[in-house]
């Protein structure tokens, strides 16, 4: 091994950010020390009543636990290793209770923290004036009397013995810092990682948020995708009749402009979702609305102004569907209709069923919302084949408890959605 090899634990920066870190557990220690000297005069002074020293005493020790235990001071310990002792350690879940088996390890560590904290600041107030002044006495510098800084027996061996042992002292000094803050860093994760509990509820906010994005990116595929199918046809059908029939090419471009607004609206809406969080850890949201079942004939209009054939039929009233069930509602009807334009041919039957308000039948009829999307495909493609879309239809069913059938019968495509009004299906 090289002198720098031997050397470089001294020289680290990682070194001296630990050596601050064990140097903030002295200092959290001096107040401690400074209680337990007041109390050791306390208890010796025989003009102090017993029983009001050993009360008081009892009360300075609660006092002097209770902050070891709090979740605050594992927040501040995790924060100072992460910033100091250079180790990966997760925030605490904000929101979650400590159990007693964290709070534990969590006192055991800061009571590591002071101890070896005091000890490397018993050495930096002692050891390492003493070995300056075994140095400085080799160059000649006054010191002052060897009485004075209580190492006279040390300098009567000569300069140049007393500032070897000077130098030894500061390498020693320098490598149990070393040791410490290294070993401090490898208990760190044990003393100080999240509990099974935490871990846990660290995995089900991981999987919230990916929930979350997953259902933003539906949004934007099912709302981006049928903006694009629209304008596409639109625009083709602009181009072929341009000058056959310009009325026809204008209201073609007039239906892109308002299908690319409404598409830049949900594109808005979405991203707005995705921004940074306020101050209160909440995603703000857009300024567009979410579409519901109440804009259904909008959806239709617009899909038959891109030239596809839509046979629309609605029993019961769209307004009193929930929120959720109407807005996925819209959602699944808008990815049914994009897929038929991109994929089939001839007229798109649509038909959607509201539960009426009467009690549900025997059959589970009246608490169901049905969509049903038929239409004619092109030789062995169907909407199948387009992926995402399909997908996405299956995962808003699914999320809200209901049933969806999808495929070719004979040569025809059939979509069928069944979704729950009041409750989720059961068995």
């Amino acid at each position: 091994m090289t002198v720098r090899g031997v050397l470089a634990p001294l020289v680290r920066g990682s070194t001296w950010r630990r050596a601050v870190f064990l140097l903030l557990g002295g200092v959290l220690l001096l107040p401690y020390a400074l209680l337990a000297a007041a109390f050791g005069q306390l208890l010796t002074n025989e003009d102090v009543p017993g029983p009001l020293a050993t009360g008081l005493l009892l009360v300075a020790a609660v006092l002097a636990v209770v902050p070891v235990f709090l979740a605050g001071s594992r927040a501040l310990e995790v924060a100072a290793a992460r910033a100091l002792l250079d180790v990966d350690l997760p925030e605490p879940a904000p929101g979650h209770r400590p159990d007693r088996e964290t709070r534990l390890r969590s006192a055991l560590w800061i009571a590591l923290h002071l101890v070896t904290g005091g000890l490397v600041l018993f050495g930096a107030i002692s050891a390492f004036p003493m070995a300056l002044v075994f140095i400085a006495r080799q160059f000649g510098l006054d010191t002052g009397p060897p009485e004075a800084v209580g190492v006279g027996p040390l300098l009567d061996h000569g300069p140049r013995w007393t500032a070897l042992v000077g130098v030894v002292l500061l390498v020693a000094l320098g490598y149990a810092v070393a040791g410490l803050g290294a070993l401090a860093a490898s208990m760190a994760p044990v003393l100080l990682g999240p509990s099974q509990a935490e871990r846990i509820a660290a995995l089900e906010a991981r999987a919230t948020r990916l929930a979350e994005r997953n259902r933003l990116a539906r949004e934007l595929h099912d709302s981006v995708g049928h903006a694009l199918t629209v304008a596409t046809l639109q625009a083709a059908a602009a181009r072929e009749l341009l000058d056959a029939d310009p009325e026809f090419a204008r209201r073609a471009l007039r239906a892109i402009e308002e299908t690319s607004r409404h598409a830049m609206d949900d594109l808005d809406h979405v991203l707005g979702l995705l921004r940074e969080t306020d101050g209160g850890g909440r995603a703000r949201a857009g300024t567009a609305p979410q579409r519901t079942l109440d804009q259904l004939d909008r959806l239709v209009a617009d899909t038959r102004a891109a030239g596809l054939t839509v046979e629309s039929r609605v029993s019961g009233p769209l307004v009193a569907l929930p929120a959720a069930v109407s807005r996925e509602g819209y959602r699944i009807v808008q990815e049914g209709l994009t897929n038929a334009a991109r994929y089939g041919r001839g007229p798109v039957t649509l038909r959607v069923d509201v539960p009426r308000q009467e009690p549900a039948g025997p059959d589970g009829r009246g608490r169901w919302l049905e969509i049903e999307l038929v239409n004619a495909v092109r030789g062995a493609t169907g909407p199948g084949r387009g992926g995402r879309g399909l997908d996405g239809m299956r995962e808003r069913v699914l999320l809200l408890g209901g049933r969806i059938s999808a495929g070719p019968e004979g040569d025809r495509w059939q979509v069928r959605v069944r979704l729950p009004v009041a409750g989720r299906e059961i068995g």
